[in-house]
């Protein structure tokens, strides 16, 4: 089955950390509601803690998100599930959870043309390199046990570990990498020419933090489907991606995005 069906007219909506305008970001309540609203790709961000268990977070600490503090890294899956992930958010959601990524798994399983957007945030950093690529291996394991292998993209801002999925799979996963080429670090070949698709950025940051249209032009000419990040947000945003030639618009307000789109004639 082909899952992947966006296109300039087609364009599908990600919602980032799930639904994180108005939930808290990467929890089982933001990722239901936007599965429930009607997106067609769901965005998350995977760590590793102390004990070994694969959780949901973006930070490297949790002192954004939680009323905890400390490194993700250096707590046992206990000490993160007893920290309340949505009272910052609200205090209807007082008592939200970090979850796992299993926990996501058995939930996303029963949603049969979701796709899903995982960001691997454990970087090969000096004296971490094998527990990166160990993590890596295990969450693409889990994609296969559930039966995700085409359903996905694979996604880091590292350079490195993007060329280790590559290397050790080939083309068995979709990789999702970013333009331009600085935010993936250090780099030892062209990841455009490896990649199903790409986050497009200004080389230099403004508001709707989106390069022109030629650079879309140029990614799709390779054969990369060229997506609009996180910025896009209103009207204008929505106006700019469409002309750019966006064929995914990641965003927080996928209620806004969606609406849009679909008064433009821009999503089915």
């Amino acid at each position: 089955m082909n899952y992947w069906t966006q296109s300039t007219k087609n364009i599908w909506v990600a919602a980032h950390r799930g639904w994180c305008s108005k939930y808290p970001e990467n929890t089982m309540e933001a990722f239901r509601a936007a599965v429930e609203l009607g997106v067609d790709q769901i965005e998350l961000d995977v760590r590793v803690t102390r004990d070994g268990e694969l959780v949901i977070i973006h930070d490297a600490t949790v002192d954004r998100t939680t009323n905890g503090t400390g490194k993700v890294c250096d707590k046992l899956l206990s000490e993160l599930k007893a920290l309340d992930a949505g009272s910052h958010k609200g205090e209807e959601f007082k008592g939200a959870q970090i979850p796992t990524f299993r926990e996501f798994m058995e939930y996303i399983k029963d949603h049969p043309t979701m796709t899903v957007d995982i960001e691997l945030k454990e970087y090969p950093t000096p004296g971490r390199e094998e527990l990166a690529y160990e993590v890596c291996d295990r969450i693409l394991a889990m994609v296969d046990e559930y039966g995700f292998t085409d359903r996905v993209v694979i996604n880091s801002f590292s350079g490195k570990l993007n060329e280790y999925v590559n290397d050790k799979y080939g083309k068995k996963y979709r990789q999702h990498v970013f333009y331009p080429i600085s935010h993936l670090g250090s780099v030892t070949r062209d990841p455009y020419a490896y990649a199903y698709c790409c986050c497009m950025f200004r080389t230099t940051y403004c508001e709707i933090n989106m390069p022109e249209k030629m650079e879309f032009d140029r990614m799709a000419a390779r054969g990369v489907q060229p997506w609009a990040g996180a910025s896009v947000r209103d009207e204008a945003g929505v106006d700019m991606a469409i002309a750019n030639g966006a064929t995914l618009i990641t965003c927080n307000n996928p209620d806004v995005i969606l609406s849009l789109l679909r008064e433009k004639g821009y999503h089915k």
